[in-house]
């Protein structure tokens, strides 16, 4: 999330926290200003090119821009407006994208629907947006049992005009939260929102007027989301940094020591097994302090951000036991973020499980040592067409506490962005409290009931890109479609089990619980592709006895001797050397080959325009060459590659060199490979 990634992926900051920002360049333009994730500054300059573009084509960019900048901005009504006029000014199927999804976060589902099914055909792939019609339809639903659910939500009393979200309950009773309101201090301005940076603030549950949390932790950069032990000890918080010297900040999770029975902390320390180039967010730790859970856009997931747990052992060196990743359940291939703990209850936002709109609170449970339940959506009026995270409960009725209607169950405080009579702007923080529901009029049962049967189904689908121009391997995805008269073979357990898929690209096998799957999927003339399931930790779960999972493989089709630019591949000025942060593409580069034993691939690497001939020519021939050497360390035979250095002969941005932009200069810094 482009301060790099993510900074703590709050409502407002879901789609900012997917990429990096860099806020210290002078904008003059509203495209550049854009470019640099500059969106504050973005929109009044916008506004004005807008209004001057002479073309529809350029009304129809600039219109999309401002919509965008927007939407990053906690906008969504203003968004939309951009959006539709950026769609009739023939923008394309992006501007239709976000206005449906823009549609879906405002709740208007069934033009969001309707949307949904026009973008679907406008791609060709009506496949594409099927589950966000289903998700629509199931959120009319909820909606209509809003009367007898017995919640009630308000905004807090300490929230600002500012964004103010994650509350997590200090062990004296007050509540830290984070926010990116001025409380004094540096004056400077987070350039992505126009706001101060983050930091952590405290606050009395029922007061208005919060103080900085320990100001040492609080420098110029983006911090939150923190956690503590039982006796408030530890603190466990998010800090962007760099990984490199002027390059894009990434969050990682660091440990400060309370010093004394005072508030002062010791300096923050960074926790261990941090890799480079990978966001680590959202701590939360165990009542028992034991277990530290957080989230991760590591690329060993199983996509977006997933859930990890990490248990604390004195026994090793670091203190910690190495990470795992929650169950498959919990772990979907979108986004899983915000974990909290209550008792033996875990909850977290996802946005890859079906729900209302873009992030929905889930609760889970421990129903054995490593499994965990079927999650369950909280609905309304917790959950909304918003971004909705960040759960904290602070009393809860013991279950076994015999409970009429109207008696307490829990309460406590939650984050959204949604626009709510009595809210700030931004991300918010609401109180909620969820009451015993006046009972509902007894069903007549009329079927016998029978010994439940426990399944664990996993639906398949081989799918192929839908390319903006079909005949260039790096033009624009709009899409996936499903490919028919695809192979794919289970393996698990010593056990292979063959599939064909039909027109709907479509596959399904019922599973055993307690096993790692490996799908290969392979048809003439794309390029063989895996995808992996588990049901290890999924429990069984007597509401829910059978569970149904998707599994989705992307074939690439082959395109002869054609580059194909290799994303995130980076150097050092003037080295060569394969960074660490480049390693996973260059990784499923090595996949790639060892799932396609036939093909024979080339190596390039392209400088920009700046600089001697030759030494461009010599760099080049070098960091290709480290890219083979690479692969050849990962077991890939020597025979299969090649290197070669093209230096600034073939830049793929059009412009004159004195006049490229920086954006323009690194299209032409690029790594590809292409089938020979």
């Amino acid at each position: 999330m482009r301060q790099k990634q993510v900074f703590f992926l709050a409502g407002l900051f879901v789609s900012m926290f997917l990429g990096s920002c860099n806020y210290t360049l002078k904008i003059k333009d509203g495209r550049t200003a854009y470019e640099r994730k500059q969106f504050a500054l973005a929109i009044p300059m916008l506004q004005k090119e807008q209004a001057k573009a002479n073309t529809r084509k350029e009304k129809g960019q600039l219109a999309y821009l401002l919509g965008d900048s927007y939407r990053r901005t906690g906008q969504d009504e203003k968004a939309l407006v951009w959006f539709k006029t950026a769609y009739d000014n023939n923008y394309g199927p992006d501007a239709l994208k976000a206005q449906a999804f823009t549609l879906k976060k405002l709740e208007r589902y069934a033009a969001a629907k309707e949307a949904f099914k026009t973008l679907g055909i406008e791609i060709g792939s009506p496949y594409e947006y099927r589950r966000e019609i289903t998700n629509c339809t199931v959120a009319e639903g909820w909606l209509k049992e809003l009367p007898d659910s017995g919640w009630a939500v308000e905004p807090a009393p300490f929230n600002s005009p500012q964004n103010d979200f994650s509350p997590v309950l200090f062990p004296d009773g007050r509540i830290v939260f984070t926010s990116d309101r001025f409380m004094g201090g540096p004056k400077e301005s987070y350039t992505w929102t126009g706001n101060r940076f983050m930091r952590l603030l405290l606050a009395e549950p029922n007061s208005a007027s919060p103080q900085l949390f320990d100001a040492t932790n609080n420098a110029k950069s983006n911090e939150g989301v923190a956690c503590f032990n039982k006796n408030a000890t530890e603190l466990f918080f998010s800090k962007s940094v760099s990984a490199y010297k002027t390059d894009d900040a990434y969050n990682k999770l660091y440990i400060a020591q309370r010093l004394g029975a005072d508030d002062n902390w010791s300096p923050a320390m960074p926790l261990p097994f941090q890799k480079e180039k990978v966001n680590y967010l959202h701590p939360c730790l165990s009542a028992d302090g034991n277990t530290l859970y957080f989230a991760s856009n590591d690329s060993d997931g199983w996509g977006g951000y997933d859930l990890y747990a990490m248990q604390r052992n004195p026994k090793t060196e670091l203190g910690w036991d190495e990470p795992k990743a929650l169950s498959r359940n919990i772990n979907s291939p979108g986004n899983e973020l915000f974990p909290s703990v209550d008792g033996d209850t875990l909850y977290f936002a996802s946005d890859g499980i079906a729900g209302m709109g873009g992030l929905d609170i889930f609760r889970t449970y421990k129903s054995e040592k490593t499994a965990w339940s079927p999650p369950f959506n909280l609905k309304a009026p917790v959950n909304s067409g918003a971004d909705d995270f960040g759960f904290l409960v602070l009393n809860t009725t013991p279950k076994n506490t015999t409970k009429t209607p109207g008696d307490l169950i829990r309460s406590g405080f939650f984050t959204s962005n949604r626009q709510l009579e009595g809210a700030q702007g931004g991300d918010d923080i609401f109180k909620f409290e969820q009451r015993v529901p006046p009972p509902k009029p007894p069903k007549a049962d009329t079927v016998a009931k029978k010994q439940l049967a426990y399944k664990i189904i996993l639906e398949g689908y081989v799918l192929e890109k839908i390319l903006t121009d079909p005949a260039d391997p790096n033009s624009k995805v709009l899409g996936r479609r499903p490919l028919s008269g695809a192979s794919v073979q289970a393996e698990f357990s010593g056990k292979k089990q063959p599939f064909v898929t039909k027109d709907d690209g479509y596959f399904k096998m019922e599973l055993t619980e307690n096993t790692d799957y490996q799908f290969n999927a392979s048809l003439a003339g794309y390029l063989s592709n895996s995808a992996k399931f588990s049901t290890k930790g999924i429990a069984k779960d007597p509401a829910n006895p059978v569970q149904t999972f998707e599994v989705e493989i992307v074939l690439d089709k082959i395109f002869r001797n054609r580059e194909i630019v290799l994303e995130n591949i980076y150097y050092d000025y003037d080295k060569w050397d394969i960074r660490p942060d480049a390693e996973p593409t260059l990784n499923r580069l090595a996949d790639i080959l060892r799932q396609n034993p036939d093909i024979r691939i080339q190596l390039g690497s392209h400088t920009d325009c700046r600089g001697d001939d030759a030494y461009n020519q010599s760099l080049s021939q070098k960091r290709a060459q480290s890219a083979v050497n690479y692969l050849i360390s990962k077991g890939i035979d020597p025979a299969r590659l090649s290197a070669m250095g093209y230096g600034e002969s073939q830049p793929a941005a059009g412009c004159t060199c004195t006049r490229c932009t920086e954006t323009e200069h690194q299209t032409n810094r690029r790594t590809t490979f292409k089938v020979e």
